[in-house]
């Protein structure tokens, strides 16, 4: 929304109103409970167990934001909704991804405070936050729940990699932070020969077995548990590859080159950032909360990256802009760029 007089910019600041109204709608499943029939207010808040002139007032705001009709009969999905969520992803994929927003949350009620802050934002308000990649170390089910919504958010981009990457002549492959193995599996589907291993924390390894079996393809697939910051990685491959993981250290970029073959291939998938200091466009709110953890915080520019490749060992570099096909969500593949070396 771009402000264009007071009641405008009112209605800017009170954009947290409808946005955790929305958050709410998917957390709890409201628009599948709507999904077969339209219900009044009062049938809403029996079924969700809210008290019904709250249940009014919520309704009411998804009203105003485009996400609900009121007829005769009650309240329906409006078309909105029905083709930007539940046309796009499943119930749950929505519900994890408004509980992570929601998590959010704190850190930006305090942003007038926070953003003076010289290091953790987070800190200085007596909150510190868990990692996802901790709290999916420490639950399961979560980490369950995670692995299968980024498996049906990224399977757009993986079969876009598919179409645009040549693995002709690779028969081992691993797959860095390769969470399901989304992208492994597409191109597992296209050449007969070839197997893969994605290294992933081990509760994120269990959720991508489970996957890989609906597929068919445990055969050909191997999950290895591991810190891609921290511990040595498995070997002998033909082609690595970091597909929207943006973890890029010389470190790491050292270890994955020793798991290569000689002159094998690295290829690195993600939406670089435009300059220095500057986010990718559809990153900008993850730059931001990225920044109130740690001040320094930055995306990396594809230079930047290429620069690390380098110190790292790795020769004949390329660059290309991942051509996208039409997506129901630029956020998560949109502006994609591969960077493609050898060691």
């Amino acid at each position: 929304m771009k402000p264009r007089s007071a009641d405008e910019v009112l209605d800017l600041m009170d954009a947290a109103f409808p946005a955790a109204a929305l958050g709410a709608a998917l957390e709890l499943g409201l628009f599948w409970l709507l999904e077969t029939r339209p219900l009044e207010a009062k049938e809403v808040a029996r079924w969700l167990d809210i008290p019904s002139g709250r249940c009014r007032y919520w309704l009411q705001l998804l009203c105003g934001a485009g996400l609900l009709n009121e007829g005769a009969d009650g309240f329906s999905p409006s078309s909105t909704a029905r083709s930007a969520i539940q046309g796009t992803y499943s119930q749950d994929s929505w519900a994890l991804l408004a509980r992570e927003a929601r998590e959010r949350l704190p850190g930006l009620c305090h942003l007038p405070l926070s953003l003076r802050e010289p290091d953790s934002a987070w800190e200085a308000i007596g909150l510190t936050p868990r990692m996802y990649v901790d709290r999916m170390a420490e639950d399961a089910e979560r980490a369950r729940r995670f692995t299968r919504m980024l498996h049906e958010l990224h399977q757009p981009l993986a079969d876009e990699l598919v179409d645009c990457l040549d693995l002709g002549g690779v028969d081992r492959m691993m797959d860095l932070g390769g969470g399901s193995g989304v992208v492994s599996l597409a191109f597992l589907r296209r050449y007969p020969r070839l197997t893969a291993t994605v290294v992933d924390i081990a509760n994120v390894c269990a959720a991508g077995r489970e996957i890989a079996a609906e597929h068919s393809l445990e055969g050909r697939i191997t999950y290895h548990a591991a810190d891609v910051l921290r511990d040595e990685l498995p070997s002998r491959f033909d082609m690595a590859l970091e597909c929207d993981v943006n973890v890029y250290t010389v470190p790491l970029f050292r270890r994955v080159r020793d798991s290569l073959n000689p002159g094998g291939r690295f290829v690195i998938v993600d939406q670089p950032a435009p300059a220095e200091g500057v986010a990718p466009a559809s990153r900008v709110h993850w730059a931001l909360e990225g920044s109130l953890r740690t001040a320094s915080f930055q995306f990396p520019t594809a230079a930047m990256i290429r620069d690390r490749l380098r110190e790292a060992g790795f020769r004949d570099l390329t660059e290309s802009v991942l051509p996208s096909a039409p997506c129901s969500c630029s956020r998560i593949s949109g502006g994609m760029v591969v960077i493609e070396a050898r060691s």
